[in-house]
């Protein structure tokens, strides 16, 4: 399993904070439209989500992190589908889907730091910021880059979610 360091905060436009990552990408920017169906997982730390790119073509994607703001530690597993449909059928039936997520993803490569900038549909707009970490370095070098990150962005601690979108969009339902 990979390891990164990830933070999620609520932002008030993706096209400012576009304009300050372009200037510091190294790759960038990739448009992706993204499908995420959520499946029922026992422990609250794990999530497991099919993410669906277009009809032929999708990834399994299990991880686990804790559910709190701020910089925190994920592990993940990507598991390339070539029939994402079929296979959310069978999860369906198998555990249950805990939710659906639809967004629309900008994506900036900074150094080893994936810059996600998402309008999720009928949450708004998000920045997440994953810096990947290498075999056994410590989880608060990859802490302290996102700060830095964070900070060069224009991104505030008081910006920072907790949870995955699933997690919000259930919270704004109920």
């Amino acid at each position: 399993m990979a390891r990164n360091v990830e933070i999620k905060a609520r932002i008030d436009s993706v096209d400012r904070i576009a304009a300050i990552a372009a200037t510091l990408a190294d790759q960038g920017p990739t448009e992706i439209a993204q499908d995420d169906t959520f499946f029922r997982c026992e422990q609250s730390a794990d999530r497991l989500k099919l993410r669906t790119f277009a009809p032929d073509r999708g990834e399994l994607i299990f991880y686990r992190r804790a559910d709190s703001s701020g910089p925190k530690e994920s592990f993940y597993l990507i598991t390339p589908v070539t029939t994402p449909d079929a296979l959310r059928e069978s999860l369906t039936l198998a555990w249950g889907q805990a939710g659906r997520v639809r967004k629309q993803r900008r994506l900036f490569l900074v150094g080893r730091t994936r810059v996600h900038l998402d309008r999720v549909e009928g949450l708004g707009e998000f920045l997440e910021l994953e810096v990947v970490l290498q075999e056994g370095e410590p989880a608060e070098a990859g802490v302290a880059e996102a700060h830095a990150l964070m900070a060069r962005l224009g991104v505030a601690e008081r910006q920072l979610v907790q949870g995955a979108y699933v997690d919000l969009l259930r919270a704004q339902a109920a």
